[in-house]
């Protein structure tokens, strides 16, 4: 053992240690002592095997310095007797921990998309994230492919597979999403699952981590816990002290969306209710298709005249009806199909929509109407018999029209609604799945962060902020 000073708590820290699996999510709560047994475990695998390459991230280097190189527990201090013995030393230009048997921790931040292929040369033999949902897709399944062993011999008194990859995180930030998906959701707490081989193919565990976890922290400083049921958000003392990933504390829509009110079962579409299609482009990122319908006053009944509904949805309200997310399969990822094809699909699509009207030109990004390259995006999808007008865009119009679904979310809540609600039908789930934990940008607050996966919500602010226009109302077909 390496000694008291960097020991281990029993539990759910001690069992991530001695997990088998290869791509570990070790998260929750605060203080449940994440970065502290990162820091072990890279001491601990660095010292008994030579010659072993470890990375620890943090997404920006000021971070990186101020968690893991400050404060009693950081690396220096960690590695004091060690360090005095010339077992190993640091490198603070380099941010590397040299060891006499040949292993080196590199202590690195991924700050841009860009900083990602700084590492394409790394032969990673671990791999340390520490706040992964800091951290776009992107960026983490690049830094995965770099994970790879050739030539290291492990001891026999060590038990892990290698190599590995282990992960610290609490919930919320922009990487909430695919994180829950990725960990979280994709099976039950600590039970070992083997990700599919486009998702690296490594065996992957979520260990969740509470306050109680950390007995060091409980015991010297107790008052955490009441400072953190103070924070006054229940989601946010939820996420933070019981490390609950049902987080919407920070989002753009927390206080406003409430999927017992804003989510409905499908109905048949009044005839008299506009219908219309909304677009947001992406190929390499992901394309969004919404089919929205807006209610004249008139309520939805069967074909016997009865009402379908309890309640009246108000004059001017948006129902998203329908919805064709273009990924494939992983957050944030486009499946880059064609414009043509695209155009071709949603025709097919909205053969099977539950509407008995036309279906009209709704609202695209702006971008589908470049024409620097040749043909247009737009002029493809025209030519193939899709049609969309432009969105609303200018200076203010990306806030403004935050604001907008806000009050729109806001109002369904009302009993009675008497305001234009949004409504969203259940079997919409890639908005159910993406638009409540969508989070504030940090420096701009009134806007979303635009690294967070955005384009179903960009999609339907084009639409909802569309203005009505007779000359603008192309009917593209009968059903």
């Amino acid at each position: 053992m390496i000694g008291r000073r960097i020991e281990l708590h029993k539990g759910p820290q001690s069992v991530c240690f001695n997990s088998n699996a290869t791509e570990i999510l070790y998260g929750g709560a605060a203080g449940g002592g994440k970065s502290y047994l990162i820091r072990i475990a890279f001491v601990t695998w660095a010292m008994s095997i030579p010659g072993l390459q470890c990375y620890l991230f943090r997404r920006t280097f000021p971070e990186l310095g101020k968690n893991h190189m400050e404060g009693p527990t950081g690396f220096p201090n960690m590695l004091a007797p060690w360090l005095d013995s010339k077992a190993c030393f640091i490198n603070y230009g380099k941010m590397q921990i040299r060891f006499d048997n040949g292993s080196v921790i590199h202590l690195c931040h991924c700050q841009y998309e860009k900083n990602r292929l700084d590492y394409h040369g790394a032969e990673i033999h671990v791999l340390g994230i520490d706040e992964l949902t800091t951290f776009t897709y992107s960026i983490y399944s690049y830094l995965r492919s770099r994970v790879r062993m050739i030539g290291i011999k492990i001891p026999l008194h060590v038990t892990q597979p290698f190599p590995r990859i282990l992960c610290g995180s609490n919930p919320g930030g922009i990487g909430h999403s695919w994180v829950k998906t990725g960990w979280v959701t994709a099976a039950r707490p600590m039970e070992k699952f083997v990700a599919s081989a486009d998702e690296g193919g490594m065996v992957r565990q979520y260990i969740p981590a509470r306050l109680d976890d950390n007995p060091t922290l409980m015991q010297e400083d107790p008052t955490y816990y009441t400072r953190l049921a103070g924070l006054g958000s229940p989601e946010l003392v939820k996420a933070l002290r019981d490390g609950s990933w049902d987080i919407l504390e920070g989002a753009m829509f927390a206080d406003v969306w409430d999927e017992s009110v804003n989510v409905i079962e499908p109905f048949p579409i009044p005839q008299s209710w506009e219908v219309s299609r909304a677009f947001d482009w992406g190929s390499s990122k992901p394309f969004s298709v919404g089919w929205w319908a807006r209610a004249d006053g008139t309520q939805p009944v069967t074909s016997d005249g009865e009402r379908l509904l309890e309640y009246t949805i108000p004059r001017g309200s948006r129902v998203r009806i329908g919805e064709w997310y273009g990924w494939n399969g992983k957050a944030d990822q486009g499946c880059k199909m064609l414009p043509n094809e695209i155009a071709r699909e949603i025709l097919q699509r909205e053969r099977h929509l539950p509407i008995r009207s036309s279906v009209q030109a709704g609202a695209a990004d702006t971008s589908i109407y470049d024409t620097d390259r040749g043909q247009s995006i737009a002029q493809q999808m025209s030519a193939a018999g899709v049609r969309f007008v432009p969105a609303k865009k200018g200076p203010g119009s990306r806030i403004s029209g935050w604001e907008v679904m806000r009050d729109m979310m806001k109002a369904a809540q009302d009993s009675p609604m008497e305001r234009p609600a949004l409504l969203v039908f259940s079997t919409c789930t890639n908005f159910r799945r993406t638009i409540p934990e969508l989070p504030r940008d940090e420096l701009k607050t009134d806007d979303i962060n635009t690294h967070a996966e955005d384009h179903i919500a960009d999609e339907a602010r084009y639409e909802l902020t569309r203005e009505r226009s007779g000359a603008l109302k192309v009917a593209l077909r009968g059903v």
